[in-house]
């Protein structure tokens, strides 16, 4: 992987706890030179564990399959937090754990 790619990611996820707490959320990146390759991308209350991809063209299978491999060691259900330059961010994650989890709004007048 180039500096510039990895440089990219970081970027990634530092926008992507930033846009978790303009949510309400805490959250922080997460060092995953300090704590291993399966640390997460982001240290969260949110109620899911975060894959964050900020790429132009993403491989949203072998992403989700990553977060899924991951969640299991953090014993929450994963979600996939993405996006392209210039674009918002999305999330993708599995219907039934979206529907499982609709309720733990952290904006409790919604």
């Amino acid at each position: 992987m180039s500096a510039h790619s990895r440089n990219k990611g970081k970027r990634g996820e530092r926008e992507a706890a930033q846009a978790l707490r303009d949510l309400g959320y805490e959250a922080k990146r997460g060092v995953q030179h300090a704590g291993g390759p399966d640390s997460p991308d982001v240290i969260s209350d949110f109620p899911f564990h975060v894959e964050v991809k900020r790429v132009e063209r993403l491989q949203l299978w072998s992403a989700y399959q990553q977060a899924l491999k991951d969640a299991t060691a953090a014993g929450r259900p994963p979600c996939v937090l993405h996006r392209a330059s210039r674009q918002p961010w999305l999330i993708t994650m599995s219907l039934e754990d979206f529907h499982n989890h609709k309720g733990q709004n952290k904006n409790t007048d919604t």
